[in-house]
Protein backbone atom coordinates (compact mmCIF):
# COMPACT_ATOMS: atom_id res chain seq x y z
CA UNK A 1 0.00 0.00 0.00
CA UNK A 2 1.17 3.39 -0.60
CA UNK A 3 -0.45 6.85 0.28
CA UNK A 4 -0.78 9.43 -2.35
CA UNK A 5 -0.96 12.94 -1.11
CA UNK A 6 -2.78 15.62 -3.51
CA UNK A 7 -0.12 18.18 -1.87
CA UNK A 8 -0.91 21.56 -3.53
CA UNK A 9 -3.50 22.54 -1.26
CA UNK A 10 -2.50 20.00 1.89
CA UNK A 11 -2.47 21.63 4.77
CA UNK A 12 1.30 21.47 6.38
CA UNK A 13 -0.16 20.43 9.67
CA UNK A 14 -1.71 17.13 7.49
CA UNK A 15 1.91 16.30 5.86
CA UNK A 16 3.36 16.41 8.71
CA UNK A 17 1.18 13.75 10.15
CA UNK A 18 1.76 11.88 7.05
CA UNK A 19 5.28 12.10 7.38
CA UNK A 20 5.08 10.72 10.88
CA UNK A 21 3.05 7.67 10.05
CA UNK A 22 5.22 6.76 7.61
CA UNK A 23 8.30 6.52 9.43
CA UNK A 24 6.68 4.99 11.94
CA UNK A 25 4.50 2.15 10.26
CA UNK A 26 6.80 1.93 7.23
CA UNK A 27 4.53 3.09 4.37
CA UNK A 28 5.35 4.64 1.25
CA UNK A 29 3.96 8.62 0.91
CA UNK A 30 4.50 10.35 -2.05
CA UNK A 31 2.97 13.92 -2.60
CA UNK A 32 1.94 15.10 -5.79
CA UNK A 33 2.13 18.46 -6.90
CA UNK A 34 2.91 21.21 -8.99
CA UNK A 35 5.51 23.10 -6.76
CA UNK A 36 9.05 21.91 -5.26
CA UNK A 37 7.84 20.51 -2.07
CA UNK A 38 10.20 20.34 1.31
CA UNK A 39 10.20 16.79 3.27
CA UNK A 40 12.35 15.55 5.79
CA UNK A 41 14.74 12.77 4.83
CA UNK A 42 13.20 9.49 4.57
CA UNK A 43 12.90 6.65 2.48
CA UNK A 44 9.29 6.47 2.66
CA UNK A 45 8.50 9.72 1.50
CA UNK A 46 8.77 11.08 -1.79
CA UNK A 47 7.32 13.26 -3.81
CA UNK A 48 6.61 13.96 -7.73
CA UNK A 49 6.53 17.47 -9.75
CA UNK A 50 4.31 17.82 -12.04
CA UNK A 51 4.23 20.35 -14.70
CA UNK A 52 2.01 23.63 -13.70
CA UNK A 53 -2.31 22.75 -15.17
CA UNK A 54 -5.24 22.41 -13.93
CA UNK A 55 -5.96 18.68 -12.79
CA UNK A 56 -2.46 17.75 -13.61
CA UNK A 57 -1.22 16.59 -10.18
CA UNK A 58 -4.72 15.01 -9.37
CA UNK A 59 -4.49 13.03 -13.00
CA UNK A 60 -1.34 11.81 -12.30
CA UNK A 61 -2.68 10.40 -9.37
CA UNK A 62 -5.54 8.64 -10.34
CA UNK A 63 -2.92 7.40 -13.01
CA UNK A 64 -0.28 6.05 -10.40
CA UNK A 65 -2.43 4.77 -8.02
CA UNK A 66 -3.69 1.32 -7.27
CA UNK A 67 -6.41 -0.76 -5.52
CA UNK A 68 -5.90 -0.52 -1.80
CA UNK A 69 -4.02 2.46 -1.96
CA UNK A 70 -4.68 5.42 0.30
CA UNK A 71 -5.43 8.96 -1.53
CA UNK A 72 -5.71 12.28 0.62
CA UNK A 73 -7.27 15.18 -0.90
CA UNK A 74 -10.06 17.20 -0.99
CA UNK A 75 -10.59 17.05 -4.58
CA UNK A 76 -14.07 15.07 -5.04
CA UNK A 77 -13.72 14.17 -8.54
CA UNK A 78 -10.01 12.59 -7.60
CA UNK A 79 -11.89 11.36 -4.51
CA UNK A 80 -14.31 9.49 -7.15
CA UNK A 81 -11.34 8.14 -9.41
CA UNK A 82 -9.49 6.90 -6.50
CA UNK A 83 -12.64 5.32 -5.27
CA UNK A 84 -13.23 3.45 -8.92
CA UNK A 85 -9.83 1.92 -9.14
CA UNK A 86 -10.30 0.35 -5.38
CA UNK A 87 -8.46 3.08 -3.90
CA UNK A 88 -9.18 4.52 0.03
CA UNK A 89 -9.60 8.31 0.13
CA UNK A 90 -9.36 10.11 2.81
CA UNK A 91 -9.86 14.51 2.75
CA UNK A 92 -7.46 16.41 5.21
CA UNK A 93 -10.00 17.46 7.54
CA UNK A 94 -11.05 13.50 8.45
CA UNK A 95 -13.82 12.33 6.22
CA UNK A 96 -13.59 9.11 4.61
CA UNK A 97 -14.97 9.20 1.54
CA UNK A 98 -16.49 5.75 0.29
CA UNK A 99 -18.66 4.32 -2.64
CA UNK A 100 -21.90 5.18 -0.33
CA UNK A 101 -21.10 9.26 -0.25
CA UNK A 102 -19.31 9.69 -2.92
CA UNK A 103 -22.42 10.38 -5.64
CA UNK A 104 -23.47 13.05 -2.85
CA UNK A 105 -20.57 14.52 -2.76
CA UNK A 106 -20.10 14.99 -6.19
CA UNK A 107 -23.75 16.51 -6.66
CA UNK A 108 -22.90 19.07 -4.13
CA UNK A 109 -19.70 19.85 -5.90
CA UNK A 110 -21.66 20.47 -9.24
CA UNK A 111 -24.10 22.44 -7.58
CA UNK A 112 -21.93 25.04 -5.78
CA UNK A 113 -20.19 25.06 -9.32
CA UNK A 114 -23.26 25.88 -10.82
CA UNK A 115 -24.31 28.74 -8.26
CA UNK A 116 -20.40 30.37 -8.79
CA UNK A 117 -20.84 30.29 -12.79
CA UNK A 118 -24.00 31.94 -11.56
CA UNK A 119 -22.47 35.07 -9.86
CA UNK A 120 -23.38 33.82 -6.42
CA UNK A 121 -20.52 34.09 -3.85
CA UNK A 122 -20.44 30.75 -2.09
CA UNK A 123 -17.51 31.61 0.34
CA UNK A 124 -14.89 28.67 0.94
CA UNK A 125 -14.52 26.34 3.47
CA UNK A 126 -13.87 27.62 7.11
CA UNK A 127 -9.80 27.54 7.87
CA UNK A 128 -8.37 24.49 9.07
CA UNK A 129 -8.28 24.26 12.61
CA UNK A 130 -7.07 21.69 15.78
CA UNK A 131 -9.93 19.79 15.30
CA UNK A 132 -9.65 19.00 11.63
CA UNK A 133 -6.04 18.19 12.27
CA UNK A 134 -7.35 15.91 14.98
CA UNK A 135 -9.59 14.20 13.05
CA UNK A 136 -7.71 13.77 10.40
CA UNK A 137 -5.28 11.62 12.54
CA UNK A 138 -7.59 9.50 14.19
CA UNK A 139 -9.26 8.65 10.62
CA UNK A 140 -5.79 7.72 9.34
CA UNK A 141 -5.09 5.55 12.37
CA UNK A 142 -8.15 3.60 11.80
CA UNK A 143 -7.11 2.96 7.77
CA UNK A 144 -3.73 2.42 8.57
CA UNK A 145 -4.79 -0.28 11.30
CA UNK A 146 -4.28 -3.97 10.22
CA UNK A 147 -7.71 -4.22 10.62
CA UNK A 148 -8.85 -1.48 8.10
CA UNK A 149 -7.31 -3.56 5.45
CA UNK A 150 -10.77 -5.71 5.61
CA UNK A 151 -13.06 -3.12 6.63
CA UNK A 152 -12.28 -0.88 3.75
CA UNK A 153 -10.50 -3.44 1.20
CA UNK A 154 -12.08 -2.96 -2.15
CA UNK A 155 -15.53 -4.57 -3.02
CA UNK A 156 -15.30 -6.77 -5.99
CA UNK A 157 -16.89 -6.22 -9.34
CA UNK A 158 -21.15 -6.97 -9.45
CA UNK A 159 -21.31 -10.44 -11.36
CA UNK A 160 -21.69 -10.45 -15.16
CA UNK A 161 -18.71 -7.27 -15.31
Amino acid sequence: MRIWVDADACPNPVKEILFRAAERMKIAVTLVANKPLRTPPSAYISTIQVAAGFDVADDKIAQELRAGDLVVTADIPLAAAALAKGGRVLDPRGEIYTDDNIEARLTMRKFMDELRAGGVDTGGPPPFNHGDRQAFARQLERLLAPAATVEFAPKPPPAGA
